[in-house]
């Protein structure tokens, strides 16, 4: 439901447009930081004792986020499955009359889709804040590439907010889509339409729920990405410890 553009190679550009002046300051500012030395704690510590702690915290990390990522898609596989059990966000129940008004019809999936959306932020902040705490104790270096995440964080949010706020608009047109082909290939059956049946297997609105379903799940798997990459950074940090 976007318009296809070829991105080319203006990625940094592109980026440089959503980081402002003061902002490339603070970025400048915390990647040339020097790394401080260990603290006496850890200075004191045994080499394989600090490895074997270290290890212990990544792993800890990467439960935290298996937890939550399974938690999440749990929730939306759940909600968008009219018979898959109880759920904190539940379906909505759809608006099967003619004529169909799309503008209202639409409305409950929104904020529905609003919801979830919510919910995400709410359960994978902490868990990005968490990753990055145990990074900050486990090594200096890594303690770096926290205040790194934090900073990008800090940064990006506001315009990755924005433009994730912009998704229900383009699941509005994907449901008037969906509709009006339906409504298309009944007057060139020259058959009457039965809104009971939209919400079976292969009916428009079906096609639709699975589709807010899969949007649901990618933009989760989006949201994700950095405490992932912070675990990914994390677990390799560890197995250097080991060699």
């Amino acid at each position: 439901m976007v318009d296809v553009v070829d991105p080319g190679n203006a990625f940094a550009e592109k980026l440089g447009l959503w980081v402002h002046f003061a902002d490339a300051i603070t970025l400048s500012a915390v990647h040339s930081d020097s790394v401080a030395s260990p603290s006496k704690s850890q200075s004191g510590m045994p080499r394989v004792a600090q490895a074997a702690a270290r290890a212990s915290a990544a792993a800890a990390a990467a439960t935290e986020f298996e937890r939550t990522e399974a938690s999440l898609v749990n929730s939306i596989m759940k909600s968008c499955s009219p018979n898959a059990g109880k759920s904190h966000i539940s379906l909505p129940a759809p608006e099967l009359g003619l004529p169909l008004n799309l503008a209202t019809a639409f409305v409950p999936y929104r904020r529905f889709y609003e919801e979830h959306q919510r919910d995400m932020e709410l359960r994978i902040q902490p868990l990005r804040c968490n990753v990055r705490e145990a990074l900050a104790k486990a090594s200096p270096r890594l303690g770096k590439l926290a205040d790194l995440d934090a900073a990008l964080e800090k940064i990006l949010r506001e315009r990755e907010r924005q433009l994730l706020s912009k998704v229900p608009a383009l699941l509005k047109k994907r449901f008037e889509q969906l509709f009006r082909e339906h409504q298309q290939k009944l007057l060139d059956a020259r058959q009457a339409d039965n809104p009971a049946g939209w919400a079976q297997a292969g009916a428009w609105l079906a096609r639709f729920c699975n589709d807010m379903q899969m949007l649901l799940l990618a933009e989760a798997e989006l949201r994700l990405q950095p405490a992932m990459g912070l675990i990914e950074a994390f677990n390799e940090y560890t197995k250097q410890d080991t060699q």
